[in-house]
């Protein structure tokens, strides 16, 4: 199933994709995609109902971040063998584990905040893991149980602020707007293998990244389990997985982005992003 939540910020309501590709209203099946609704039993009970009997969606609404209620936004870092040569960072021997600032995420089109005083604001194409479940000191083999589904993610960075400015990733990584997660929810069901996954991301036409959930060095399980040996993940939350070459700290020269470009990103099978950029806004 392709669930998603469209509708202005803040009054975003449910949907399925149908067979043809239109938005159906499961408002009356589920309050939001989020909590017990994408829990096993929940997504079940979605799974049930005909989307071809639901009110149909008209027009072209707005499209939200494709879960709610998300308490922890993990993402890693350098988890792509390709993009840590390109950096010229070493391979991590465990999983680089940070959280970017809840007040980043945003719908896969919204626009895409430029900071104030940012020279190097950065894109990064990623795969999103949607948990389904509670999910603490959870084991390897039992790590996919907990996971709800996958969809596209923007982990939007600022390298200066990042790498330059001292103390941790953080202030680089949670601007307003730097997590754009969608269109959709793609469940589990749908993507028989997340480590075989094309990826790839243009900045005004131009591709820049162009690579594969293959080259991840930590999978999917390992994340889940791995993570939830150090914090208590629920549903809702979301795993950014890291990315594959092509960012604009890793071009020769650099290239960042400014105010009035055009982001275009897709992942193999879980759906599109288009974001505008634009100077931060008070």
């Amino acid at each position: 199933m392709k669930l998603l939540r469209y509708g202005p910020p803040g009054g975003e309501r449910p949907g399925i994709v149908d067979g043809e590709g239109r938005i159906r209203d499961l408002s009356g099946v589920v309050s939001d995609i989020a909590g017990d609704a994408i829990s096993p039993a929940g997504l079940a009970k979605i799974a049930g109902v005909r989307p071809e009997s639901l009110p149909l969606v008209t027009g072209d609404p707005r499209i939200g971040a494709c879960v709610a209620g998300t308490r922890n936004f993990v993402c890693i870092g350098l988890n792509y063998a390709d993009h840590a040569a390109e950096t010229g960072a070493t391979p991590p021997k465990e999983p680089i584990v940070f959280l970017k600032a809840l007040t980043a995420v945003c719908g896969p089109n919204d626009d895409v905040e430029i900071p104030r005083a940012s020279v190097k604001t950065d894109w990064e194409v990623e795969l999103g893991v949607v948990i389904g479940s509670r999910t603490k000191y959870v084991p390897m083999n039992a790590a996919m149980d907990h996971v709800a589904g996958y969809c596209v993610i923007n982990d939007v960075s600022e390298r200066e602020f990042q790498i330059e400015r001292g103390g941790q990733w953080d202030k680089g990584k949670g601007h307003e707007t730097f997590g754009p997660i969608g269109p959709w929810l793609v469940t589990k069901d749908e993507v028989p293998d997340p480590q075989n996954l094309a990826m790839w991301l243009d900045v005004d036409g131009v591709r820049m990244q162009n690579g594969t959930s293959a080259t991840m060095i930590f999978g999917v399980a390992h994340l889940v389990s791995y993570v939830s040996h150090f914090m208590t993940l629920m549903p809702g939350d979301v795993i950014s997985t890291g990315t594959p070459p092509g960012v604009g700290m890793g071009k020769k020269p650099q290239v960042y982005l400014k105010a009035g470009q055009t982001i275009r990103l897709g992942i193999e099978g879980l759906g599109e992003q288009t974001q505008r950029t634009v100077e931060a806004r008070a």
